[in-house]
């Protein structure tokens, strides 16, 4: 069968104005009308990086692979989980104050770091779970594992306690786990990336390239069909699932015999339909073009009753999607972005803030970038 789409809305981009060199702080640009539609018209500001180089230790504890990061309003400071598998200590979040206003990112400084615990109460072992993502939810703190597809361990999301402690885990919809044979669910290293909080409390949560079923990964000429999954979160079981179109891969690896990627590496509520998607590409030889995007999730399909993208043939439209930044173009040069928040500025302004996740590779760093928010959409 052939599958069927209704694509012409969702790749149409509209690219941001700059009004000064994006490396200078209060350099500012808007996609003012984002699908057309004004009210969900965004503009930031750049209010600077400040990075933490690799091999940071924290009590005893390297710091890095910061891949979720969100914004605590009752202490004023974000928490921010690592993909650490337990290899280098256990899994973990730390307490982050970013000390940013006005004038600028000043610094970032660790508050502390809490143990992740499994159902049973203890640390997580080695390989045994993969942190990307964490926000705050109405009930404690949720976070999410990539899972391991060539260990077979499906991805999760869970509630946690502010110590780390085990609440629930919410229910994985049919298909999204690993199959030997690869036939269906998550790709390796492609899975639970994403993880969002809307006002209303649902839980949008994203896997960064397609599942098996539904097709390909991007390429350099072919885009991917990613899966986002709405969860109610007081009952922890899904209420729909979208198509988000990743785009193609946008650079070409520089290096000869170079590998390149892209994916949805994380996103963010904006309020219940429109959220903000990190695509997060990486070419070797070249390095990482990082690019966010605002998608309306208002007309979109729910396919949780369809089994294979790539085998249907019924009509589907994807989330529309629109360029709000593409962090290069502006003249930055950003490392692996994983992680973004709201949050708010020491003197109380809006404040959109970009993390990175360093792999705990000497060739990267835990890099920070702050952006005020000028204006946002509105409902």
């Amino acid at each position: 069968m052939t599958k069927r789409f209704l694509a012409t809305a969702a790749f149409v981009l509209l690219s941001s104005t700059v009004t000064a060199s994006a490396t200078e702080i209060g350099a500012a640009f808007e996609t003012a009308c984002p699908f057309g539609d004004c009210a969900a018209g965004i503009s930031l500001s750049y209010l600077g990086e400040f990075v933490i180089p690799t091999g940071h230790m924290e009590n005893g504890v390297e710091f890095g692979g910061i891949s979720g990061l969100d914004f605590d309003a009752a202490t004023g400071h974000y928490i921010a989980i690592s993909d650490d598998r337990s290899e280098r200590a256990p899994a973990r979040f730390y307490e982050l104050d970013i000390n940013v206003d006005a004038s600028g990112l000043k610094g970032v400084s660790i508050v502390k770091q809490v143990t992740l615990k499994d159902k049973n109460g203890e640390p997580f072992a080695a390989r045994t779970v993969d942190p990307e993502s964490i926000r705050l939810g109405k009930d404690g703190i949720y976070w999410g594992s990539e899972g391991d597809g060539k260990a077979l361990l499906p991805p999760f999301i869970r509630v946690a306690a502010p110590d780390g402690s085990f609440i629930r885990e919410f229910k994985l919809p049919q298909g999204f786990a690993p199959t030997a044979d690869k036939s269906t669910g998550i790709r390796d290293n492609l899975a639970f990336e994403d993880l969002a909080v809307a006002p209303s409390g649902d839980v949008f949560v994203g896997v960064e390239a397609a599942l098996y079923q539904d097709g390909p990964n991007p390429s350099l000429t072919a885009g991917s069909l990613s899966r986002i999954i709405r969860y109610d979160a007081a009952t922890g079981e899904p209420k729909a699932q979208y198509v988000y179109p990743v785009s193609p891969i946008p650079q070409a690896a520089t290096k000869a015999d170079g590998g390149n990627d892209n994916g949805m590496s994380e996103m963010l509520a904006l309020d219940d339909h429109r959220l903000l998607a990190i695509e997060r590409s990486y070419a070797q030889g070249f390095g990482n073009t990082i690019k966010i995007m605002m998608m309306d999730l208002t007309d979109a399909t729910d396919v949780s009753a369809i089994a294979s993208l790539a085998k249907n043939d019924q009509r589907v439209v994807p989330a529309r999607k629109s360029q709000v930044l593409d962090v290069r173009a502006i003249g930055l040069v950003p490392d692996n972005i994983e992680a973004m928040s709201l949050g708010k500025a020491k003197d109380g302004g809006d404040v959109l803030i970009l993390g990175s996740d360093n792999n705990f590779s000497a060739a990267q760093k835990t890099q920070f970038y702050a952006f005020k928010v000028l204006r946002r959409p509105q409902q």
